[in-house]
């Protein structure tokens, strides 16, 4: 995940709390008297030149050392900073007098833990993007509340799009009882939205939010009540998870029905014991997905269309989304494998 950080400089609390509330992941403060100003206001990672702040910064183009500072700032002047910049044990905030891309290329040839200066979201973007894996994070300077904001929408909300496929229904079989994890996130989900999960990694189901009414219990936005402790979901940068590990705090992805994915973050995880199903399907190609979902009627998958159907409702024969990839994943990274599950 890419970090948002804010430079304080000049300070204005207006700018600060938009960039917080943007989702900033820290506050810059170069001046070390705002400090204290700044940890009133949220709860946020101060850096700054001062002990009390979370991280210390220096200036080592100044002469200072290193040894007891976590974060350096360095500003690209020539090809001395450069060199002075990738070779720091410690992350480093870059700075360039014309904002080139060619010393952010350089340094990151060489290290990975770096913060580029910019100036408004065009520039996030390139910094975040740069030689592909891109700066660790940039460091934002403007006072302009509507570029914080397009800044931190930039970076802060992660998305991606995947190549959905028609899955052919061909097997639903009720098991016992088993232990399933309804995800409870800290956003709203919407119609055609829902998380992918699967007994293996290489075949998924998107199974639908609770966006749905129904005469028994009210919709519950949202929830996506994912399925058996067991399956694999889909979390950011293309990893996965077993449901089982998932938690309050941690980030994790909802796609629509289109494939277009967004992030958002686990408020709760209620882990339940309930009747459950087995349900099986083939691509066009016939590659094999399965899941065990739960035998409830508010459980859904999402057809093609985006419309969620009920899984007491399915059966063999029905077409309804999912994804495929080849097999291969250890500690939820994908690894190439030869791997066969069933």
């Amino acid at each position: 995940m890419k970090r948002f950080w804010y430079w304080a400089e000049p300070f204005d609390k207006k700018a600060v709390t938009t960039a917080i509330e943007s989702g900033a992941d820290a506050v810059v403060v170069p001046s070390a008297e705002r400090v204290k100003e700044v940890k009133k206001l949220a709860k946020v990672e101060v850096v700054a030149p001062s002990p009390e702040a979370d991280k210390r910064l220096c200036f080592p183009q100044k002469g200072e050392s290193v040894s007891d500072c976590d974060v350096a700032f360095v500003k690209i002047e020539g090809k001395e900073d450069e060199e002075l910049a990738a070779k720091l044990p410690v992350p480093v905030i870059v700075e360039t007098t014309d904002w080139t891309v060619i010393p952010l290329e350089n340094i990151l040839a060489q290290k990975r833990d770096v913060y580029m200066v910019v100036r408004n979201a065009e520039e996030a973007q390139t910094a975040l993007t740069t030689l592909e894996v891109g700066a660790a994070g940039v460091v934002l300077k403007t006072t302009n509340l509507n570029e914080i904001k397009r800044v931190g929408s930039a970076v802060k909300e992660y998305s991606e799009k995947l190549p959905l496929v028609e899955v052919e229904i061909t097997k639903i079989l009720p098991l016992g009882l088993g232990d399933r994890v309804c995800v409870d996130t800290t956003s709203l989900l919407r119609r055609g939205e829902g998380m992918l999960v699967g007994n293996s990694s290489a075949g998924m189901f998107l199974v639908h939010a609770e966006t749905e009414e129904n005469p028994y219990v009210a919709a519950r936005p949202f929830r996506v009540n994912a399925g058996a402790v067991h399956m694999y979901v889909r979390v950011p940068e293309n990893k996965t998870k077993y449901l089982c590990e998932v938690e309050a705090g941690i980030p994790v992805m909802v796609y629509n029905y289109k494939g277009e994915g967004r992030l958002v973050y686990v408020g709760r995880a209620k882990v339940e014991r309930r009747p459950m199903l087995l349900i099986e399907g083939k691509t066009k190609e016939g590659k094999k997905v399965s899941a065990v979902l739960q035998n409830a009627e508010t459980i859904r998958l999402t057809k093609p269309d985006g419309e969620p159907i009920s899984v007491v409702d399915l059966k063999p024969g029905d077409k309804v989304l999912g994804y495929v990839e080849e097999a291969g994943r250890h500690f939820g990274m994908k690894v190439k494998e030869t791997i066969i599950e069933k």
